[in-house]
């Protein structure tokens, strides 16, 4: 599976896509606390890694492949979810 179908796939993935809003409200929740990128980077990379490994059917090479992208699409999936968080503040007021 080349790349552009790997990140079509994953960043279609709704379960990918459900972690990744339950990782921005968490981050939100606890930003307080704790700074907010630190959480949104590791949850980044740790869903990245978490979804090839439960779906993985080969062996360990072929997992580097769907985690490489994987850090690619969770880029871009948490992008779009961090801006409509910034919108949702900005009309809240």
């Amino acid at each position: 599976m080349g790349f552009f179908d790997l990140f079509v796939a994953q960043i279609t993935d709704p379960f990918r896509i459900g972690l990744l809003a339950a990782l921005v409200l968490t981050a939100a929740n606890t930003a307080a606390a704790m700074n907010r990128w630190i959480p949104l980077a590791l949850g980044l990379v740790f869903v990245a890694v978490l979804l090839p490994m439960t779906t993985a059917q080969g062996g360990e090479a072929s997992l580097l492949w769907p985690i490489g992208v994987g850090l690619v699409s969770n880029a871009a999936i948490l992008a779009v979810l961090l801006a409509v968080q910034a919108v949702y503040r900005r009309m809240r007021g």
